[in-house]
């Protein structure tokens, strides 16, 4: 087995995969523009949706990339060996191109050959079955016929992907294994941590309906290959905190220190590494969804600094040292420093005096076996306690807490729940519904009207849509006045009743640019993009969903116009 740099890793997958005819696409922003049911990528595929659902990719059916990514629903197993809330994932994706065979066995050779892992340290699981579906025989047989022993192959019942709601595209997935300490047991255990999942196939074969499962005509493969597990395996370490991808981070940290406590320098590490990259997408901490998350994860950071004896702040310090170790890959995190390591300082300032009283209330409220919601979100409302706080402080002491009572208190005062905020993406599949993709196209027309009535130096900032409502944030200076809403508002309304044809093209990202078309200037962007037409009135880049014609879309009301953030501007609409 070879030993190997994190970023060797990531440039030998790229450089096998553009070897056997995929094409490399760009690294896509930690925020979604086109998917309201989570805040974070949370998954290599997870921009690929519209292909997945059998859009044309520009770039062709076999494709490449590493990519960025955040979940916070494993937040409580940050620390073990594996957990991460941020991550780099390398992917591959067949869209109706190989299948099976030729997905198992690229796999499979990278593992083998390119990154020299035995096989006799490898382990297989493969979906079993469950009375509806099949066993997944086909993987089987092309796993044995790599050389896979038998009792090295597990069927899982869990081994499904999808679909993302009631209904819609799933499949059976099949995971490699690979053992970390010492000798590899004749037979594969599942439940023995040290073996660790280092990469998943995932067969998009089927389509759930209301009435059952039927075959897909687009069969995709969607597959995941994780850096920081895959450098944990290779640099022969124990954990992925001890690998070169937080060899610094970790260092400066310790140097800090006043105290030993690994659970809690992991927890800092992780949950400053994700802040650092949220933070590169200009998000400020706040009590609300992209923030919110951010808010938590610094916080929880200072609560655990606190364990290790440092009081100072500190933040800053560490994030510097993560820029610099990941800019060359993310130069985004040069770009956008100053704004970094301020609002991380400044978020710093201001928990520093609420987090030591609110620790000093919490050992006067002399819990005997159980916290209650109300009292955890008492330590929300008057301390900023995020729930992982009061859950660390909970499991420390040996108690119990409410959590479904928290979460009730905490929807009651916030505009986004809690719940919602972490909502998981669990197929990477977006709400393409009816009454989405009706608001999704009514954002064109907004950002048009926008810049039509308040000037073409309007830029979009970013946006998010559920089956209820839009909103748009936007770059302008001032609040806008109730006849500049009104004009924004009738003139959306006029396009919708001329009943505007929507089209789709492809064409050269410079070429779209030299045409005026609006661009979400936060995305990076492919060389070839695709460009939605909307009669007359506005060309924008996007992947979609949208209507074919406006006439469909009903009646455009603005429901609220707000600042976001400074030099930012907010609308909230709805569709009657």
């Amino acid at each position: 087995m070879l030993f190997m740099k994190s970023f060797e890793i990531r440039r030998k997958y790229i450089e096998f995969f553009k070897k056997n005819n995929h094409e490399e696409i760009i690294n896509f922003s930690l925020i979604p523009e086109n998917d309201p049911t989570v805040l974070f990528t949370t998954a290599g595929m997870h921009p690929l949706v519209p292909y997945l659902l059998g859009q044309k990719h520009p770039q062709g059916t076999r494709l490449v990339n590493y990519q960025i990514c955040i979940r916070t629903q494993d937040i409580d197993e940050v620390g073990d060996n594996t957990h991460l809330t941020f991550f780099e994932m390398l992917g591959n994706w067949s869209l109706g191109n190989y299948w099976k065979d030729e997905a198992i066995r690229l796999s499979f050779k990278f593992l083998t050959v390119e990154l020299k892992i035995p096989k006799e340290r490898l382990a297989i699981s493969i979906f079993k079955g469950n009375g509806k579906i099949p066993k997944d025989k086909e993987s089987e047989s092309i796993w044995l016929s790599l050389g896979i022993k038998k009792e090295r192959i597990k069927e899982l019942s869990d081994n499904w992907w999808g679909p993302a709601g009631s209904t819609g595209p799933c499949g059976p997935d099949t995971e490699m294994f690979v053992y970390v300490n010492g000798k590899a047991p004749k037979e594969f255990d599942p439940k023995d941590k040290n073996w660790v999942e280092i990469w998943n196939d995932v067969f998009m074969e089927y389509n759930k309906t209301n009435s059952g499962y039927e075959f897909l005509r687009q069969k995709n493969v969607d597959t995941g290959f994780g850096i920081e597990r895959a450098a944990m395996v290779l640099q022969n370490k124990s954990s992925v905190y001890e690998t070169d991808l937080f060899e610094n981070i970790v260092r400066k940290i310790n140097s800090m220190s006043k105290g030993e406590n690994e659970n809690s320098l992991r927890i800092i590490a992780d949950h400053l590494r994700a802040s650092c990259f949220i933070l590169a997408e200009l998000v400020k901490p706040s009590n609300t969804e992209h923030g919110y998350i951010l808010r938590r994860l610094l916080r929880r950071s200072m609560r655990h600094a606190r364990l290790l004896g440092i009081k100072e702040n500190f933040i800053p310090e560490i994030l510097d040292v993560i820029i610099e170790d990941y800019e060359k890959d993310y130069p985004l995190l040069r770009a956008n420093r100053e704004f970094i390591l301020t609002n991380a300082g400044l978020e710093e300032e201001k928990f520093q005096s609420s987090l030591e009283k609110g620790l000093q209330q919490f050992r006067k409220m002399n819990f005997k076996n159980k916290i209650s919601g109300e009292d955890a979100f008492y330590l929300y409302q008057s301390f900023g306690f995020p729930l992982e706080i009061t859950k660390d402080l909970a499991g420390e002491n040996k108690l119990k807490i409410d959590e479904e009572t928290f979460n009730r208190e905490f929807e009651k005062h916030q505009e986004v729940s809690r719940k919602g905020a972490e909502q998981k993406f669990k197929s990477g599949l977006a709400d393409h519904s009816e009454e989405t993709t009706k608001l999704h196209t009514a954002t064109h027309l907004l950002f048009q009207a926008l810049r039509n009535n308040l000037g073409r130096e309007i830029k979009q900032m970013g946006s998010n849509i559920t089956k209820e409502r839009l909103r748009f944030d936007f770059s302008f200076p001032r609040a806008l006045t109730k006849d500049e809403l009104k004009k924004i508002e009738d003139e959306v309304n006029w396009q919708i009743r001329r009943d505007l044809k929507v089209s789709r093209t492809e064409m050269p990202f410079n070429e779209a640019m030299k045409k005026g078309v609006n661009a979400f200037f936060r995305e990076k962007y492919p060389e070839i993009v695709s460009v939605y037409i909307m009669g007359d009135y506005s060309k924008e880049v996007c992947t979609g969903p949208h209507v074919v014609h406006t006439g469909v879309m009903g009646h455009f009301k603005i429901q609220k116009e707000q600042s976001s953030s400074s030099g930012i501007r907010r609308i909230k609409a709805i569709l009657e």
